[in-house]
């Protein structure tokens, strides 16, 4: 016999009204059964999707029965919850979930969804490693509290293997978690949201509209002319090209925002309506299409310091005891040979090829020089020196091209990397240099309001005011030479906004690239448990004697190969007497920064009298940065009275210091003087910290982690 229409419509509603009331249920059974593979987002909307789906359609048969009430209609519904959630459980249906199909509500887009805090994720964790009709058994029998036969008629209704109860049994949770998931209060339907990436998501929605127009443009090009011919060009978004789509910003915006770098530099300059230099600039980058630059020479390391090293003539550490020497890398000053921004190779900038139409196409070390995705910010369009330069913003990085004003010559591209740029690292851009290297001109950021230089190796002498026209471009400022000896070291002090910041000023400096370097520097611990010291600004008396002594060797911090120099500062991280009468020294560790992240350091001990003695460096660490604050270093040392000593100190958190192998020596607190043998000997350094942990001395090898 047949069941009437009537009657299958009575028996949806009633399912439909089992289905409203018992929903907080349902979503809890059905988000535990749910693999965890698919995430916790994920599992939310398989979960409400599952639980959606489960209404029976009209006319469809009728599920076990059961004392679950309305004659058998939750019944239902929970096996067709089941079912729906054993189907995402293998690998292909757990793909087809996570990529929303079949594509059936609920829709969420723009917000990730979680469960509410409570025992839901506890229980969730305690199944995660059981299949989904073991996890589903638990639910029934364990939560909802359904007899252990009815449970497992339902879970044979839905498909589940036999064994699947046996093995629920078989599970150890905890009475007090199961009752948190049991209170009436308790809403499994009740979900937590946040946005999801909100930048990214802009990009994908104008790379999305970009698309489309990139292919209404296309397929209206087809139906004129046919289909196109093969050609050598990249592909270039659609308006990337055009002068009139570059970003400009508002004058002021600097002063209203809280990002303050580079994209709050406005256009400046005389030529930003000049169509025409702009589509040069903009079709060279697009034409454009040399490779990549590959990696610069490495610097030789020198030998290395005391720590943990392979024993040598002349090295110290655990190799030997002696002073670490420090190879230059094949790089020059700024200005040597080919060197300025004018023409050919800069130090820390590898050519990479000159293309078609006399451009020449330089990069700093791992930034690309593909075209831009979507059209640049204008930062400068204007003539200097002879010269008509367009520096434009694409995401993390600069690039300036430059052409002779009278049309003559080779046109050159420069890429710069400019990742989280601030206040300091954003201050500047080099314009252009003069043909000998020696000079140059800078476009200052518009929150900088005024602008000095100064000598780095003349502590004692002022700073000098430089003139600034109305556009932020400085007159020429004199750039270290690289002829002769090191005599003077030419740097920039300027000064912010009052609206940024009041009473801020800071050094940049020069080596040979678009983007200046930011000095600072950290002076020595107050003293045993202070607090410890965050960088400053080299302007004070203590920074400015710190580079005094140290500026000519920036030169050497040119090399880095992982898109240049950020900033470099100097920590003295530690004082110690010197034995026999030596006085007072410091112990200090220059770090050079990177924009890529990674870091290269020296580290110096400085008598009271004579030069300073270079005691160990290492490449590509964190040390003598935010994540590297604990440091241990040391070296040989020769007193006035000719006798030979190992000197070792530690940052501010070591409490103690132990040599072993050639030198046998302990100190308590951060620094130890321990006579050593006339020739150089395998030494290792452990210094204990006030943790409990330890460090080893910096050797530019395995040393220096604590």
């Amino acid at each position: 016999m047949s069941t009437s229409p009537r009657f299958r419509s009575t028996a949806v509603e009633q399912a439909e009204a089992v289905l409203v009331e018992q929903y907080p249920r349902l979503v809890r059974l059905a988000y535990l059964t749910l693999p965890d593979s698919l995430g916790r987002h994920g599992r939310v909307l398989l979960a409400h999707r599952a639980v959606q789906r489960a209404l029976p359609r009209r006319g469809g048969a009728a599920g076990p029965g059961g004392p679950d009430g309305s004659g058998g209609a939750l019944a239902e519904v929970r096996v067709r919850v089941l079912r729906g959630c054993f189907a995402p459980a293998g690998r292909t249906g757990a793909a087809l979930a996570r990529a929303g199909w079949p594509p059936v509500p609920p829709f969420v887009w723009g917000l990730r969804l979680w469960p509410p805090a409570g025992g839901i994720e506890e229980v969730a964790r305690v199944l995660a490693g059981e299949p989904a009709p073991v996890r589903a058994a638990f639910v029934l029998h364990r939560v909802d509290g359904l007899p252990e036969e009815t449970a497992a008629r339902l879970l044979g209704a839905a498909g589940a293997p036999a064994d699947a109860m046996a093995r629920a049994l078989a599970l150890g949770v905890g009475e007090t978690l199961l009752r948190e998931l049991r209170r009436p209060e308790f809403d499994a339907s009740v979900v937590s949201t946040r946005p999801t990436d909100l930048l990214r998501r802009r990009r994908r929605v104008r790379a999305g509209w970009a698309a489309a127009a990139a292919l209404a443009v296309a397929a209206g090009a087809l139906a004129v002319v046919g289909p196109a011919r093969p050609h050598a060009s990249r592909p270039v978004a659609v308006g990337v090209l055009d002068p009139a789509r570059l970003e400009r910003v508002p004058a002021q915006a600097w002063a209203d925002t809280a990002r303050v770098d580079f994209t709050a530099w406005p256009a400046r300059g005389g030529r930003t309506t000049d169509r025409a230099l702009l589509g040069r600039a903009l079709g060279a980058w697009s034409s454009a299409s040399p490779p990549h630059a590959p990696a610069p020479p490495q610097p030789t390391p020198g030998p290395p310091a005391v720590g943990r090293a392979t024993p040598g003539p002349a090295a110290v550490g655990r190799a030997a005891l002696g002073s670490a020497a420090l190879i230059p890398a094949a790089v020059g000053r700024p200005g040597s040979g080919a060197g300025s921004l004018g023409s050919g190779g800069r130090p820390g900038v590898a050519p990479v090829a000159a293309v078609g139409g006399g451009v020449v196409v330089r990069a700093a070390p791992g930034v690309d020089t593909d075209p831009p995705r979507r059209a640049p910010q204008l930062l400068y369009a204007g003539d200097s020196d002879g010269r008509a330069v367009v520096l434009l913003l694409d995401g993390d990085r600069v690039v300036r091209y430059a052409e002779a004003v009278t049309g003559r010559g080779a046109r050159e591209l420069d890429f710069a990397r400019t990742d989280e740029a601030g206040v300091t690292t954003a201050a500047a851009l080099t314009l252009v240099r003069s043909p000998d290297g020696g000079r140059a001109r800078y476009l200052l950021a518009p929150w900088i309001a005024a602008a000095g230089t100064r000598d780095l190796l003349r502590a004692g002498e002022d700073t000098k005011p430089l003139a600034l026209a109305a556009d932020g471009v400085t007159a020429p400022v004199e750039v270290p030479r690289s002829a002769g000896a090191c005599a003077a070291w030419p740097a920039l002090e300027v000064t912010s906004s009052a609206r940024i910041v009041e009473k801020h000023s800071f050094v940049l400096a020069d080596l040979g690239t678009l983007t200046p370097v930011h000095l600072t520097y950290t002076p020595l611990p107050d003293g045993p448990g202070a607090a410890a010291r965050q960088p400053r600004e080299a302007t004070g008396a203590a920074a400015r004697a710190a580079w005094a002594a140290t500026a000519c060797r920036l030169p050497e911090m040119r090399g880095m190969r992982d898109g240049g120099v950020r900033a470099v500062n100097i920590w003295e991280f530690a004082s110690s007497e010197l034995p026999d009468g030596g006085g007072r020294a410091v112990w200090s560790c220059t770090r050079t920064s990177s924009w890529a992240g990674p870091g290269d350091v020296l580290v110096r001990l400085s008598p009271a009298a004579g030069p300073p003695q270079d005691v160990a460096r290492a490449p590509d660490t964190a040390a003598c940065g935010r994540f590297g604050q604990h440091l241990l270093a040391g070296t040989r040392w020769r007193s006035p009275a000719g006798r030979w000593y190992l000197l070792a100190a530690g940052s501010r958190e070591v409490t103690g210091i132990t040599a072993s192998g050639a030198v046998r020596a302990e100190a308590r607190g951060r620094t130890l003087a321990a006579p050593a043998g006339p020739e150089a000997a395998a030494v290792e350094l452990t210094g204990r910290l006030a943790s409990g942990g330890r460090v080893t001395a910096l050797d530019g090898g395995g040393g220096g982690r604590d």
